[in-house]
């Protein structure tokens, strides 16, 4: 029987994590074959490579979980274990040659985010952490930093443009409410407010691996990632995400959004 202890489980997801930076590492160097997909995103052929080879190491090692990928769909969701994983997270920067692409490789426990790695090469990066216990970046224990106060808020918003139209004015208020919104890093600002660079992120037009393996993260760092309604995050949450290093901030930004 497969080894499921929660150490052995990290192991394992670092062991998906260098796999995919050995993927990655090779095909940085060689244009990218670009297509687009029915929602209008970008999709290459290092997106299904890796994705097809992780899902080979899960069914080798743990062919009782679960798996749901960005690129493959899902299977055996009602799991107690389910890998949820996006292969290559900011396909767009990765095609742009701007290093904040990375792979997130998620494992939620009886539906909800419970581990999480979340894997940089371009930097050097890697975030490591279990929901509620601890979070690393590279092997060293990070936190999230206090921020009571929205208007002392530096915020992050990977694009605008995903949002809905009944959306941008919810999100503007939070916006005009923070000392200053950074956009554009993709899932590497999730990393940072782990790290206690930034104190909250808003966003929209996301999916379940866009987020459970940042909030494991971001929780064992000791923030919050939540729905924009407060909602806690399970395998068919909807794509508005909340995420704050300080519970008090989340709460504010809560009824801002809502």
């Amino acid at each position: 029987m497969a080894d499921t202890s929660t150490a052995e489980l990290i192991r394992f997801a670092e062991r998906l994590a260098d796999e995919s930076r050995h993927l990655l590492g090779r095909a940085v160097a060689e244009p990218a074959s670009v297509d687009t997909k029915a929602d209008n995103s970008f999709v290459t052929a290092t997106d299904r490579a890796i994705e097809t080879r992780l899902r080979e190491l899960i069914a080798h090692h743990y062919p009782d979980h679960g798996v749901l990928g960005e690129e493959f769909g899902s299977h055996d969701l009602d799991a107690e274990f389910v890998w949820v994983l996006d292969p290559l997270d900011g396909t767009a920067p990765f095609i742009a040659g701007i290093p904040v692409y990375g792979t997130l490789i998620g494992l939620s426990r009886r539906g909800r985010p419970w581990l999480g790695v979340l894997d940089y090469p371009a930097t050097g990066d890697r975030w490591v952490g279990e929901s509620g216990v601890f979070a690393t970046r590279n092997d060293v224990p990070v936190r999230t930093r206090p921020c009571a106060d929205l208007a002392t808020a530096l915020a992050t918003c990977s694009n605008p443009d995903f949002f809905q139209p009944q959306e941008h004015a919810a999100f503007a208020t939070v916006r005009d409410a923070v000392r200053y919104t950074l956009y554009g890093a993709s899932s590497y600002a999730y990393g940072m407010l782990a790290a206690g660079r930034t104190d909250l992120a808003v966003d929209s037009g996301l999916k379940v691996y866009d987020v459970f393996a940042p909030a494991a993260v971001i929780s064992g760092a000791g923030g919050i990632v939540t729905e924009w309604s407060g909602a806690e995050l399970h395998l068919g949450s909807r794509s508005r995400v909340l995420a704050a290093g300080d519970l008090v901030l989340h709460g504010e930004v809560v009824d801002l959004l809502n």
